[in-house]
């Protein structure tokens, strides 16, 4: 017996879809890793659950060297229309966009434009809507590093205070209990 086709659609059932997840999500950090060794690639996986848990898998150098060196790729490749992407990010109304346009292009209106005008503009908002999803999961990713190091710091000070009580409890002549001690 073969496997069947599965039609790629949400999975209804909480439950189904928790399994389903867990399995898929192992099975491309597995791929992940394969790839990093056999073709000695460096590889980051980054996976936001619905609920919003992280789960991250990096070969060799630290998640933060592989994504710094992302971002450093990302500031060099960048395309010499930059200054009118970064114009598009800035645009908030209707009246700046068609300013732009006309700036840019001598037109005032879309309907104006040629094939390769509009075309070119596509290519530029697609590049100006990349860099702003860019900077977004850069800034996540930066939350994330940033958290993860409250955490430690957090669990660090947990465990030295954990110490400092249970030997002033020592000092005051009384016995630690044993699950006080297993932090």
């Amino acid at each position: 017996m073969g496997k069947k086709t599965l039609e790629i659609k949400r999975i209804e059932n909480k439950s189904a879809r928790q399994i389903t997840f867990s399995k898929r999500r192992n099975g491309l950090m597995k791929k992940a890793m394969e790839l990093s060794v056999l073709c000695d690639a460096q590889v980051a996986v980054v996976i936001f659950s619905s609920t919003g848990r992280l789960f991250e898998r990096c070969n060799g150098e630290s998640l933060d060297k592989v994504l710094q060196r992302y971002w450093n790729h990302l500031r060099e490749s960048r395309t010499d229309k930059k200054e009118l992407c970064f114009e598009i990010t800035d645009i908030w109304s209707d009246a700046a966009f068609s300013q732009l346009v006309k700036r840019h292009f001598g037109v005032s209106e879309l309907e104006h434009l040629t094939l390769t005008d509009l075309l070119e503009l596509e290519t530029l908002i697609h590049t100006a809507l990349s860099q702003i999803r860019s900077a977004k999961m850069r800034l996540v990713m930066e939350s994330v590093v940033n958290l993860k190091k409250q955490n430690n710091m957090v669990q660090f000070d947990s465990s030295k205070l954990s110490e400092c009580n249970a030997l002033n409890f020592r000092l005051l002549g009384g016995e630690v209990p044993a699950y006080k001690l297993s932090h």
